[in-house]
């Protein structure tokens, strides 16, 4: 098994320089960020084609612009984040001043998927340089070009001991993971999640921990079917449903059922066209193990709409299940792939006993006209985050940190929550030597009696 404990080692003796925490530093390479993705824009899509077979258009709103609103974003703000920030005393220290200083971790570990192998990677490294850390990057090796790219990429940007990429599989992941970083991020499966964290608390290191689970889509019978249907499209078949915040399942009033479905299929070809095969531009499922496990759920209940597959170009249509049940495989796990199970509902109530009777899902997205009904599900079931009326948008403001709850995840980031990620918040009591308070020691006279006065 390789050994990092080198590469650490430079990486902590560049931090400990001092070089990383200087906000110049900092700015100039978020600069330096911003125009490496700018400059090979070109060469990020080709890549993501070869791997994912994504399109131009979709590599840019997912991957590339994304982040680039990151950096701006960043840069903007970077200065009043880092700066310590002075909070009210206590009425028992009088006389003190109290402040909070945002200091960075140190050497941090990025660990990134491959369902958006260019995002997902760069998105965390802004919080982490930002937050004034130094980085190693370990990509998936399940999207090799965009991988190799990001290793060249970074490699000619930045030096080794301020910021890495590591390429490798599992075993590389081990034996980076064997290494005592101050900082882990991960994003993956709950399952890869478990054994993150096992590790990271062998050595007590603080984690950020992206994952997923099955985020339902609630339909009411008051929502506006035919946007409903177009953004529940767009949401689910995205980078071919391999997104971890994609509509899981939807779950739809009775009465309005038949109506909506029929606005379902009618959007998807207005979107994708009716036959992906033959457009080439539909994202293929990342390897042939998910492509058949995919089609294992394609069994379950019987297929409204969809359904083909082609395993040469690994693709699968977007796809719609329809007369599923709780006990069906398709709803025991997240599905990440173009197909959609459709439960019914009659009694919100009970709809809501049985989403609550699973993990808390990383996203949740409902449609429907009432602010009561809008209410009454966003109090009765926890989630990371969502929408209201739409689906996936909210992962695209830095205003709202994007993170899950219980197996979803540990921890949120974009915007100011990357930077508040990757920093740990020091706290300072500056006192006065003008006076002391004599009733804090314990040999003045009424000490406890004066105390009181302050503290009650």
């Amino acid at each position: 098994m390789e050994n990092y404990h080198d590469l650490l080692t430079k990486q902590r003796t560049f931090f400990q320089s001092g070089k990383t925490k200087e906000i110049s530093y900092r700015i100039q390479a978020l600069q330096a960020l911003g125009q490496l993705i700018r400059t090979n824009e070109t060469e990020i899509m080709a890549a993501l084609k070869r791997d994912l077979n994504k399109s131009e258009f979709d590599s840019y709103i997912t991957e590339i612009g994304i982040v680039l609103e990151e950096i701006r974003f960043s840069l903007r703000h970077v200065k009043k984040w880092a700066k310590p920030r002075k909070v009210k005393p206590a009425l028992a220290q009088i006389g003190s001043k109290s402040y909070i200083y945002p200091e960075p971790y140190g050497v941090t570990l990025i660990i990134s998927p491959w369902n958006y192998p260019f995002q997902l990677a760069i998105a965390p490294l802004i919080g982490a340089i930002a937050a004034g850390n130094c980085a190693v990057l370990k990509p998936s090796e399940l999207t090799p070009q965009t991988s190799k790219l990001l290793a060249t990429l970074i490699g000619q940007t930045f030096p080794e001991e301020y910021i890495t990429v590591v390429e490798g599989a599992v075993e590389t992941s081990k034996a980076l993971l064997n290494e005592n970083f101050d900082y882990i991020f991960f994003t993956g499966s709950v399952s890869v999640g478990k054994v993150i964290m096992e590790a990271a608390a062998k050595n007590l290191t603080p984690v950020t921990l992206e994952l997923g689970g099955k985020s339902p889509c609630i339909i009411h019978k008051d929502a506006n079917l035919k946007l409903a249907a177009k953004r529940i499209a767009w949401g689910k078949y995205l980078n071919a449903g391999q997104t971890c915040v994609a509509p899981d399942y939807l779950y739809v009033h009775r009465d309005i059922k038949e109506e909506f479905l029929n606005a379902l299929v009618n959007a998807i070809e207005e979107l994708y066209s009716n036959n992906v095969f033959n457009s080439g531009a539909f994202t293929k499922i990342v390897s042939e193990r998910h492509f058949n496990r995919l089609l294992g759920f394609l069994s379950n209940g019987e297929v409204y709409y969809g359904g083909k597959q082609e395993m040469k170009s690994l693709t699968i249509e977007p796809t719609i299940l329809d007369h599923i049940s709780w006990n069906d495989s398709v709803m025991q796990d997240e599905i990440f792939g173009p197909i959609l199970p459709v439960l019914e509902y009659d009694i919100a109530e009970k709809m809501v006993e049985k989403i609550n009777a699973r993990p808390k899902p990383l996203s949740l997205y409902l449609f429907s006209e009432s602010n009561e009904f809008q209410s009454f599900i966003l109090n009765q079931i926890s989630f990371g985050g969502g929408c209201i009326n739409d689906t996936v948008y909210h992962l695209s403001s830095p205003y709202l940190p994007f993170g899950g709850v219980g197996e979803s995840g540990i921890g949120a980031y974009h915007g100011k929550g990357s930077f508040d990620v990757f920093s740990h918040e020091k706290s300072v009591l500056k006192q006065t030597t003008s006076f002391d308070l004599p009733f804090r020691y314990p040999n003045r006279k009424n000490a406890l009696k004066q105390i009181k006065m302050f503290i009650k």
